[in-house]
């Protein structure tokens, strides 16, 4: 399609962000159905197509990329419980497309300048026999697709109860594929590599090989009031999926006010693995920032009274062995101060822990344990320089938490604390609700708005998928969903393949509080303590990486508040505890160096604040060479290296904590930094200016 010159020059001041330079340029056709059915819609660069056409009424789209099918002729539409379906007997009113640019800079991420270019084609359908309107959005990106539907209001009908959305994706072949299974409460999951074909449901995102040239990833943008999508295998054709959204108790799948705008259905393409993980398309197709003052948003490093109640030393509920006493909370400050760690987490500091051991959670988030002295313990952080992180575990109750939201974050604003961990670690209340509904996406969304009249960030667990709302609401920094750190400590733990798999499947979502960071990996050192307390079988779990991967995660899992996890005594005096202080939590440049999805991933990130460049390798159980080309660094300028890799006959399996540091002198653009990673292994290097 080509595109009438012309452009207008849009800004915003918006805190925290650039001016936003935006050129939009806009064809408009209005023809009937009788004129023409078919459409199509070009990436800036060509060299990916959209096209949208009616076959006998029903809407169908299909994804070109360098003359191959990506997404071959797909259905679109949806099914009421209370109209008549919108997916037949439609022609085509009008049809726009528009051109748009713009330069916007995150307040924090992985990225700090973006590019937001695509083209885009907005069709106007109608259903003459049921007076019915269904508008269709398609941007396309160089690096990939997003399309949504828009309902406008009615004079007959100001609402609908959506029972089937009917979105479409189907692949031309039995791809190998990564994915997770459908559930509608969790997403945390082993990842599991298998044909296409084998899939019977999956939560997004879901990562496919298509021949040896293409990466492919769907998922979804912008989920606001609205149910999260699954993948559902199609009965025909073979290779195809359908969008499943999870339901209210019901059946219904999604209630909606018109106007109604669904999420963005994304199909993120690359070339390379490295590419998916370097695309910020989920991130353009958000609304820029909203709130106003967002001063108090500031990434950090924390430490956490939480990895000792995974292992079994500690307990959440008051008690003998209670992790949450104004003693260990010192201890933490102390360490966290002199170690240049920013923040602290505490869980098990309120009243109400009995209750969710037992399964009918009611908490306190008010009322500190008798043992947590909370008003000497802000006194001591602040005069340590240290940030405290509130949590509030909800188990799932959602009527209980939402009665004391207010009260509870007024009681975090009261004290001086700018962060929380929510968790919804239990069957959902009221009964028969999920997760990942609509009432559900709605709840996340309130407590992230009410938690910024408060300024407090959030750090949500059990949540809904990330889908770049960050970009709305900076103050939502990171969640888990994520199969994280603690499954280690009590079930057969996450093999060395997992970290391979992240960065190409749920990362590229968002930032994941996976709490990396484990030095004592085998739990060596809490077996005298652990025996008399846990069953010999849990004395078997252990950390199934090495020391030197530890670190490597730290640089490739984005998280803007990131976790040191392990027990402050496992890091005093550890050398390698080093690059734990020095690696940051927020990023100017993000390259993937390398990268085979479910084998091995290099990724170098720039520090925002400093000309410092930070590097994470890692591997799965087969021992790797690589070699790290440093064509990200400034022409003309000399820099330094420190490098933690593995040691000699290092094995995640039988000699995870052999470790080495070396150091380079002379390192220049266009440098290679040859690194060996172990079985289950990583390196990770720490690159700063000679001078």
């Amino acid at each position: 399609m080509k595109f009438t010159p012309g452009k207008r020059l849009l800004s915003s001041g918006r805190p925290m962000r650039l001016f936003t330079i935006a050129v939009v340029i806009l064809t408009t056709f209005t023809m009937c159905a009788r004129q023409t059915n078919h459409y199509k819609i070009t990436a800036p660069e060509a060299q990916l197509r959209v096209d949208f056409f009616l076959q006998e009424g029903k809407p169908y789209y299909t994804v070109v990329k360098d003359q191959q099918m990506v997404i071959d002729t797909s259905s679109l539409g949806y099914r009421f419980n209370d109209l008549p379906a919108m997916d037949k007997n439609f022609e085509v009113l009008e049809a726009n497309t528009s051109s748009h640019e713009e330069n916007w800079t995150q307040p924090w991420g992985e990225e700090k300048h973006i590019t937001n270019h695509y083209n885009e084609l907005k069709v106007q359908l109608k259903n003459p026999a049921e007076d019915l309107r269904l508008n269709l959005y398609f941007r396309v990106f160089n690096d990939g697709v997003g399309f949504r539907y828009e309902i406008p209001r009615h004079e007959a009908f100001q609402k609908a109860e959506i029972i089937e959305e009917k979105t479409a994706f189907n692949f031309t072949g039995d791809h190998p594929s990564w994915w997770i299974p459908g559930d509608p409460d969790s997403y945390e999951y082993l990842y599991n590599e298998t044909p296409l074909s084998k899939i019977d449901s999956a939560n997004t995102p879901v990562t496919f090989k298509r021949g040896q040239e293409l990466y492919v990833s769907i998922h979804e943008a912008a989920l606001t009031d609205y149910a999260g999508m699954r993948l559902r295998k199609s009965r025909a054709p073979r290779y195809g999926f359908t969008s499943d959204l999870v339901p209210w108790p019901d059946g219904i799948k999604v209630k909606a006010e018109l106007p109604m705008r669904s999420p963005w259905r994304t199909i993120q393409i690359a070339e390379t693995p490295g590419g998916l993980i370097e695309s910020n398309m989920i991130l353009n197709l958000n609304e820029p920032n909203k709130l106003d003052d967002i001063s108090y948003v500031k990434p950090m490093k924390y430490v956490g009274i939480w990895w000792g109640m995974h292992i079994g030393l500690n307990t959440w509920k008051a008690g003998p062995r209670h992790g949450a006493t104004t003693e260990n909370t010192k201890k933490y400050i102390d360490f966290a101060s002199t170690h240049n760690i920013q923040g602290l987490l505490v869980e098990g500091w309120n009243k109400g822990w009995e209750s969710w051991l037992s399964g009918n959670n009611e908490q306190n988030y008010t009322e500190p344990y008798n043992d947590y002295d909370l008003e000497e313990i802000m006194r001591y952080a602040e005069e340590k320089g240290v940030k405290m992180i509130g949590h509030h575990e909800t188990g799932g109750n959602i009527p209980m938490y939402e009665e004391q939201m207010e009260a509870a974050f007024q009681y975090l604003e009261d004290h001086n604390i700018h962060a929380v961990k929510t968790g919804y670690a239990g069957e959902m209340k009221p009964e028969g609700m999920h997760h990942h509904g609509q009432f559900m996406v709605n709840h996340y969304r309130q407590v992230v708005e009410l938690a910024h009249r408060h300024q407090v960030m959030i750090d949500a667990h059990e949540p809904i998928k990330p889908t770049g709302i960050r970009r709305t609401y900076p103050n939502m920094m990171t969640r888990e969903g994520i199969r994280g750190m603690e499954y280690n400590a009590w079930s057969k733990g996450n093999p060395p393949s997992h970290h391979t798999i992240l960065p190409f499947t749920r990362l590229l979502a968002g930032p994941a509080d996976y709490t990396p960071g484990i030095f004592d990996v085998l739990l060596e050192q809490q077996h005298n303590k652990r025996k008399k307390l846990v069953s010999k079988k849990e004395l078997k779990n252990r950390v199934h990486t090495t020391v030197a991967k530890q670190l490597a995660l730290f640089v490739v899992f984005y998280s803007p508040l990131q976790m040191a996890s392990d027990l402050v005594e496992n890091y005093e005096d550890h050398p390698a505890f080093r690059f734990i202080e020095q690696v940051p939590v927020d990023w100017e440049t993000t390259r993937v160096l390398n990268g085979e999805i479910g084998k091995y991933v290099t990724i170098a990130r720039k520090d925002r604040h400093s000309e410092e460049w930070y590097v994470g390798s890692v591997t799965n159980k087969k021992e790797r060479s690589l070699t790290l080309p440093c064509n990200f660094l400034e022409a003309g300028e000399h820099y330094k290296a420190e490098i933690y890799r593995d040691g000699k006959n290092a094995h995640w399996k039988s000699k995870p904590t052999s470790y080495a540091i070396d150091t380079v002198d002379d390192l220049r653009k266009g440098s290679e930094i040859e690194v060996q990673l172990a079985p289950g292994g990583g390196t990770a290097i720490r690159i700063y200016p000679s001078d």
